[in-house]
This record gives structure tokens, C-alpha cells and sequence, in this order.
């Protein structure tokens, strides 16, 4: 049985992330290559693209979302992603299961709690008029007064098939965006049968090889090794031993492919999407980017691993993206940050007057 090394392993991984090389592909292609992208905010999936895709322009990424061929919706482990409209209406189903688990992290706020009359009234109330969840919970706590509203805000978002209705904004959506009815909003209703063989398979063509382990943390599936079992997948080790599973026609570059600078928003899936994260970043350099309060920050990778943070901000036209890195930084190594860094804030502000690109505390 074949061996991978760490580095056959972050080159297998990056070519299936289009971060070896940026692709010509068009944002609806790209967003379902990657079985979807972490969307907790609605700028990061188009800073994601950006540093994926040759030519992009977020415009090509709001019109896809405008024409309903893209969606931002509750998905894995419960998160907000932005998926395919064929991926969301496919894989609901499928998920089903993680989302009304999620029921349990309620605790005592969960008292008096009928998640099946609060489904149906939560139905009926989006169906007339898309809605705000504050505007949801207003709503529901007149018909359940004696429920925390709190709670009945959670069942309707993990229970109740919802996408985000887009705005007349930069980035699609504002930040207290309004949620409809997926099939309402699609035209069609989400596919009833649980496909989960299927969603094993997108995962390792987007993240493999990568084992069971890691299927169950970026789904938040659980008991994944029968589903691999059931599947005529490639198997190797890597380094320890472990077993790792492919598809048969995953891209399984040279490990000395070169890896070129990438700029990655906060919470790209490419960091959330494993077990154990050393394919792309080193333990030693978690903490700094995985906080406490659940935050996942923006990085930049360096020769295929995160090397370090970056933020931008625009003061009087100037905008400047501010790097920290985790160690010392080649030459040659700066000069490619600073041209990538400049191109990115050129996306980001095509407004600003000047950019710069700056390290912290230097």
C-alpha cells in the first residue's frame, strides 16, 4: 500500500482546492468543486474565489447568487455555507440529522419546546414574506409565549429548509439578512432521500485523501467508516500508519509541485475541513488563528502551509493589508506576499486611492 508523505498529502489536498494554480472555472463550477464554502460572513466565499479562480470578478459570484444558481444556507455541522442550488436541494436531506441533533445544545431554553408546531407555524410565516430572525422569533413568541425565543429561533433555522434572500449590497448580503424557503426561492423541493455515499465521495474529491475521521468533522456525519466501506475508494497510509481513502481519479500531484502564495479569508473550509490539521497547518500556529470565541482568521499560505495572518482596513484612501507572519520571511518570499497582497486589496477596495502592504510591527 502506497505511503504519502506530509507534503504528497498538502499537494494532493491543494490541487483539488485550486490553490496550486488558479482555474478558469466559472464561480457556480468552483463553489461545487469545493462541496461548498464556509459562508459565516458574505465576504469571505468571495475572497475564497478570488484566490481560486482566474479573472474573477464578484460580480460574476452576486449574479449566480441573483439568478439562483448559488445559495447561503445552514448546512454543515451547522454552519452557514454557500453551496450550489443542486447541492442544497441534493444534501438537505442528508443532513437533516446533524441540524436536528443540534436541538440538544439547548439545554433548559429547549422547555415547552414542540419542534413540530413550531415547523409549521415557522413554515407558514416565511412563506408569506421573507424574514430577519429577530423578525422570526418576534413573530413566534406571540404564538409560543411560554418558549424561549431563543429556542424558537434555532428550531426554525436547523429544522426548517432555509436560504438567505440576497440584497442590493457589495457582497450579497447584509449582515442581518432575511431568510425564505429553499423550495420556494429554488422551484423545486429538496431531494427526500438521504444520499450520504454520495456526499462522501464530493468530500474526498474536494479535501482527499482524508479519512473517515475527517468526513464526520467537516459534515458532522456521524459513524462515516460504513460509508467509506460501502465504496470502492483508493486506500493508502500516510507517515504513522493511518489509513487514507481517495477517489479513484483524485489529483495526486508531485509532493515538489511548486505551491505559490495564497491569500485565505476567515474560516476557509480548507482549515476546518480535517481532524488534524498539520496538511496545511503546523499544531505550533493553531492557536493564533482558531480563537477562543470561535472565530477562524484570515491567513496566507506559504509553499502549501499557513504562514501567517493578514487584515486589511482603508483609512482616507488608503488601503492596507497589514501581514503577521509566524516566523521569518525570505525575500523572495515578501516580494511574492506583496504582490498578491497588493492585488487582493485591489479587489477588495478597487476604490482606494493608494496600497500598501505592510508587516506588523515592522
Amino acid at each position: 500500500m502506497t505511503t504519502f508523505s506530509p507534503r504528497a498529502i498538502n499537494r494532493a489536498t491543494l490541487a483539488r482546492q485550486m490553490l496550486l494554480e488558479r482555474v478558469g472555472a466559472s464561480p457556480v463550477e468552483a463553489v461545487g468543486r469545493l462541496a461548498g464554502m464556509q459562508g459565516q460572513e458574505p465576504k469571505h466565499p468571495y475572497v475564497g474565489l478570488w484566490s481560486r479562480l482566474e479573472s474573477f470578478d464578484d460580480d460574476q459570484l452576486t449574479q449566480a447568487i441573483e439568478d439562483r444558481e448559488v445559495v447561503r444556507a445552514t448546512m454543515f455541522r451547522g454552519t452557514l455555507h454557500l453551496l450550489t442550488a443542486a447541492d442544497y436541494l441534493r444534501f438537505r436531506s442528508t443532513l437533516s440529522p446533524v441540524l436536528e441533533a443540534g436541538l440538544k445544545m439547548l439545554g433548559d431554553r429547549a422547555a415547552g419546546l414542540e419542534p413540530e408546531k413550531v415547523v409549521a407555524a415557522a413554515r407558514k410565516l416565511l412563506a408569506e414574506e421573507p424574514l430577519t430572525f429577530t423578525e422570526v422569533r418576534d413573530a413566534l413568541i406571540k404564538e409560543f409565549p411560554e418558549v424561549n425565543d431563543r429556542a424558537l429561533g434555532f428550531t426554525t433555522r436547523m429544522m426548517v429548509p432555509l436560504v438567505m434572500f440576497p440584497s442590493d449590497t457589495r457582497w450579497a448580503w447584509t449582515a442581518n439578512a432575511r431568510f425564505t424557503p429553499a423550495e420556494g426561492w429554488l422551484g423545486t423541493k429538496v431531494h427526500r432521500s438521504a444520499v450520504p455515499q454520495e456526499l462522501v465521495l464530493r468530500y474526498l474529491a474536494a479535501f482527499g485523501p482524508a479519512t473517515p475521521t475527517d468526513f464526520q468533522t467537516w459534515s458532522g456525519l456521524p459513524k462515516a467508516k460504513p460509508l467509506f466501506d460501502q465504496l470502492e475508494l483508493e486506500q493508502f497510509t500516510d507517515e504513522t500508519g493511518k489509513a487514507l481513502y481517495d477517489v479513484p481519479d483524485g489529483p495526486r500531484p508531485d509532493p515538489d509541485t511548486p505551491a505559490p502564495v495564497r491569500f485565505l479569508p476567515e474560516f476557509d473550509n480548507l482549515l476546518l475541513a480535517h481532524a488534524k490539521r498539520e496538511r496545511i497547518i503546523a499544531d505550533e500556529h493553531r492557536p493564533a488563528v482558531f480563537t477562543k470565541n470561535l472565530r477562524v482568521k484570515s491567513t496566507y499560505t506559504v509553499d502549501g502551509l499557513v504562514a501567517g495572518l493578514w487584515t486589511t482596513e482603508k483609512k482616507r484612501g488608503v488601503a492596507t493589508l497589514t501581514l503577521t507572519p509566524f516566523g521569518r520571511t525570505l525575500k523572495k518570499t515578501t516580494a511574492e506576499l506583496e504582490r498578491e497582497g497588493t492585488a487582493l486589496l485591489r479587489f477588495l477596495e478597487p476604490d482606494a486611492k493608494t496600497y500598501e502592504v505592510v508587516t506588523a510591527g515592522e
